[in-house]
């Protein structure tokens, strides 16, 4: 128990109404948020004699100060309860590591409705569809219906821009709605009103209309448009085919499997809507150790669906792997209040349902096992590492890499990991400027400089700074960090890994600043680490130095002509939908884009010809 906290007389103090407690440690930061039906008689639990939890024992401990606040409801604690974790994220609660808003399928409400990826607030007018699991599986849905159903999916601006139709028409793709004449507007609508149907899991009614209007146009000997529709259908029959449907129902429900093991949980949820699994997702969620599992289910359901800045839609039933005693009844009825509609928790199913919760329960057992197989691979290879290098402690990585072509466009990355792997939201890419083309060294010098001079965070000092690259590149890594790190609580080991004259994985070559060389065996899981974060740094830096190169060469074509400037060259892109096809384009075609003249088309058509 606290030696400070004085819990004998907070208690006397507190109500036994419904509400939200946030336990404080001796800095002032909050280490756990809780609700309660009755506040006294939670928070006495606490301060038992005898308290079976470590983890509840390392929480009181660490306790220094209590904030209650008092709500109607145990809704209104449960909503607040989870709007304080997202503040606070504080340490002892399970934490749902997911900051990302759920793609949707959007189908817009203009007069040629588009197909797009929607995310987040979901203020433009149109219809939304989903959520999705990721990005992926939305953009896949995409590719499938615009095999289907020709409904366009290009950018607003480059629909209104357009005079001629592009390759999506050509290839049968597209109904070229952007062009006069192409197809009629009902035509266009009936195709739209597929496309809703079947994001909505009516497939069948869409089948049975085409095979009619197939039939009809047959019967009419319009057997080119007959044909059309026989197309139709098979290209629709084939994704169905591929596509999970459950006969059996139109359900729209998440399933949510759970497996927890060695102080690891893993929550799989499966996206159901309209009897149609729209995908899965597995999440480990931060937890302290000895968590039950009730909480961790409870945790992930609040910061799930109580997060309604995400736009994501509640279904009404929610299958669960694990039940939740009495916390299901107060689950129940604040997901119905936020949802605006019934939504009811249940664990025990029969039927197809018992099986999409089969399904769930055996993806979490297995996305957990191979976590918990990467993390014991990832922790044998630090230790590893650290025992070869002879450090005491070995928490944090960074290794840089260098990539240019001929000296055009240089750019510099920086990777970092940790004791569990990458770390991606730090990694940095660094442009370098101001040095002669080519002079790996002086980059090297700059983005060191760069990343060191500023003051660091104690916590991301890292124990090794990796450089690809020989001695030379480390000599001069040494010069830069040496006189920055002079002040720091420790000073990094710098590493060089230098690739042998074949250059194949296995024979690197590591460098200390002392002189000394040594390569280890190629089955070392220290050198398995050492590559992986070489060329996590390599790939890193590749992808940077591309795009930056894509980007002038896309530009420098218009960048060059005279008179040509940002705002010009913007509209001659939106107007033609792209370099490529402004570069078909003939000088009549280039002199209908606003601002341009007929001289000035000319000179841009000869600059694009025999540029």
């Amino acid at each position: 128990m606290s030696d400070t906290f004085d819990a004998k007389s907070f208690l006397k103090s507190v109500t036994n109404q419904p509400g939200v407690y946030r336990m404080y440690d001796q800095a002032g930061e909050v280490i756990y948020v809780g609700k309660a039906k009755d506040l006294k008689k939670r928070l006495s639990s606490y301060f038992r004699v005898q308290v079976s939890s470590e983890k509840t024992r390392a929480l009181v401990r660490n306790i220094q100060k209590i904030d209650v606040t008092v709500t109607h409801t145990e809704t209104e604690a449960l909503i607040l309860e989870h709007n304080y974790i997202k503040q606070y994220l504080p340490k002892y609660n399970v934490l749902l590591r997911d900051d990302k808003s759920y793609p949707y399928i959007f189908l817009s409400g203009q007069h040629h409705p588009r197909l797009s990826v929607h995310r987040g607030a979901k203020k433009r007018k149109g219809e939304y569809f989903g959520p999705y699991p990721d990005s992926g599986a939305v953009r896949q849905s995409l590719h499938l219906l615009q095999k289907i159903f020709p409904i366009r999916q290009c950018e607003d601006s480059v629909y209104a821009n357009r005079s001629r139709p592009c390759l999506m028409y050509q290839i049968g793709r597209c109904l070229g709605p952007c062009v006069k004449g192409l197809v009629s507007d009902d035509e266009y609508a009936e195709q739209v009103n597929y496309v809703r149907l079947f994001l909505q899991g009516k497939d069948q009614q869409v089948v049975h209309t085409l095979v009619e209007k197939m039939e009809a146009a047959s019967a009419a000997l319009a057997f080119e448009k007959a044909a059309r529709y026989r197309d139709q259908i098979q290209a629709l029959r084939r994704v169905l085919e591929q596509q999970f449907v459950s006969q059996e129902s139109e359900d729209d429900l998440d399933v949510i499997g759970i497996a927890q093991d060695k102080g690891m949980a893993c929550i799989h949820a499966l996206f159901i809507r309209q009897g149609k699994v729209l995908g899965s997702r597995s999440y480990f969620p931060r937890m302290p150790a000895e968590t039950d599992v009730t909480e961790v289910i409870t945790s992930f359901i609040s910061q799930f669906y109580f997060n309604q800045a995400e736009g994501r839609v509640i279904p009404s039933l929610i299958l669960l792997g694990e039940s939740l005693g009495e916390e299901s009844d107060s689950l129940s009825a604040a997901l119905t209040e936020v949802a605006g509609r019934k939504v009811t928790l249940r664990s025990q199913v029969r039927g197809y349902r018992a099986r999409y919760l089969k399904l769930a329960q055996t993806n979490a057992q297995t996305a957990l096992i191979s976590k918990l197989n990467h993390k014991m691979t990832v922790h044998q290879r630090v230790t590893e590492l650290r025992e070869t290098l002879g450090l005491d402690s070995l928490s944090r990585m960074e290794c840089f890499d260098i990539s240019h072509t001929m000296g055009e466009k240089t750019v510099a990355s920086c990777v970092v990991f940790n004791q569990e792997g990458p770390v991606k939201q730090e990694y940095r890419r660094f442009n370098i400027t101001g040095i002669t083309g080519g002079d790996d060294y002086a980059a090297m010098g700059q983005v060191l400089h760069r990343r060191y001079s500023k003051q660091l965070d104690p916590d991301k000092i890292p124990d090794i700074i990796f450089i690809d690259g020989g001695k030379g590149q480390l000599s001069r890594a040494h010069e830069v960090v040496s006189p920055l790190t002079s002040d720091w609580p420790k000073r990094p080991l710098l590493v060089g890994v230098a690739k042998g004259t074949t250059r194949k994985p296995g024979l690197e070559t590591l460098l200390l600043v002392s002189g000394e060389e040594f390569s280890l065996p190629s089955d070392s899981p220290a050198l398995h680490l050492i590559q992986h974060i070489r060329d996590e740094s390599h790939d890193h830096a590749i992808s940077g130095h591309r795009a930056q190169r894509g980007k002038v060469r896309k530009q420098s074509t218009l960048e060059g002509i005279e008179g040509i400037g940002p705002k010009r060259r913007q509209a001659l892109l939106k107007y033609m939908g792209g370099l490529q096809e402004l570069k078909r384009a003939s000088k009549e075609e280039i002199e209908k884009v606003p601002g341009i003249s007929r001289s000035l088309a000319e000179k841009i058509y000869d600059a694009l010809q025999h540029g």
